[in-house]
């Protein structure tokens, strides 16, 4: 199996790192490239033995961070680059899944590799909404899958909260991170930025308009984003499925660091299912 990590490097945007795992065959393989969530990144816990079962099952799978999830290209684990965490938003988040899909177009060395008529996106937590949207207004993109995705995003903003009236008036708030212990920042421009795109970044609008194949995956102990979350996203939409992982948290059964060198159960059935249906 390969394993090739590069980087996109476009004029005046930050660089996004990503990494490619496939079987070298020399025939076009079907892409699917994996969206994290808030405070993620590519490495996070088991998601290389994640990609590794992709790649055995037959796909081409893409894992990336987003440019501005505050890693680096020399440290692309945890959050050494805070500044640039604090100018991430929704948009961008797009912007960086539009410029991996036309990278793997375009780059010759995976052209005898990939099938660019067939590509499929897999988003988790806040990277479900924008795998969702992508999806939905993409034609390059033919199946969606959202592993414990979120269902809003205003509703994350807290409006009427004294912490968002003090960030208005800071133009700054800052969210601890119970792992790595940093206070990790969010300009006003976060918000600014969702208000102007609002109509695009409605996530309810994407599910309802969205006319490709769909898989919704929950677990039913998830914590972080509840199974109603899920259950909304399912009523929304007429193209999607909907399967609950019994049991399963937020991140099914994994956690960072990931030091086994098998996937937890959960984690395996999402898998399962998810396989199942792109194939």
């Amino acid at each position: 199996m390969i394993r090739d990590t590069n980087n996109i490097l476009t004029g005046g945007k930050k660089p996004i790192l990503f990494d490619c795992f496939y079987t070298k065959t020399l025939q076009p393989k079907p892409i699917v490239i994996y969206c994290h969530g808030y405070k993620g990144f590519k490495d996070w816990g088991a998601w290389d033995l994640v990609a590794e079962a992709f790649a055995n099952a037959g796909f081409f799978f893409v894992k990336f961070n987003f440019s501005h999830n505050g890693g680096t290209m020399a440290q692309a684990i945890d959050f050494p680059d805070l500044e640039s965490f604090a100018q991430n938003n929704y948009s961008t988040e797009l912007e960086d899944v539009d410029r991996i899909i036309s990278h793997l177009m375009t780059t010759e060395k995976y052209l005898a590799e990939t099938d660019k008529d067939v590509i499929s996106l897999i988003g988790h937590s806040r990277g479900g909404g924008i795998a969702l949207i992508k999806a939905e207004e993409d034609p390059r993109i033919s199946k969606v899958i959202t592993w414990a995705g979120v269902s809003d995003y205003r509703s994350r903003f807290k409006e009427e909260s004294d912490g968002f009236k003090d960030w208005e008036k800071s133009g700054r708030f800052y969210v601890k991170n119970g792992r790595t212990k940093q206070k990790m920042p969010h300009n006003w421009q976060f918000y600014t930025d969702f208000l102007s795109n609002e109509a695009r970044l409605t996530i309810s609008r994407a599910a309802k308009s969205l006319h490709k194949p769909w898989l919704i995956i929950h677990g039913n102990a998830d914590t972080s984003v509840p199974i109603e979350e899920g259950e909304a996203l399912h009523r929304w939409s007429t193209q999607s499925s909907f399967e609950i992982i019994k049991g399963a948290n937020h991140v099914f059964g994994t956690s960072h660091p990931w030091e086994l060198n098998t996937l937890p159960e959960h984690l395996e059935k999402v898998l399962e299912k998810s396989i199942l249906f792109l194939e």
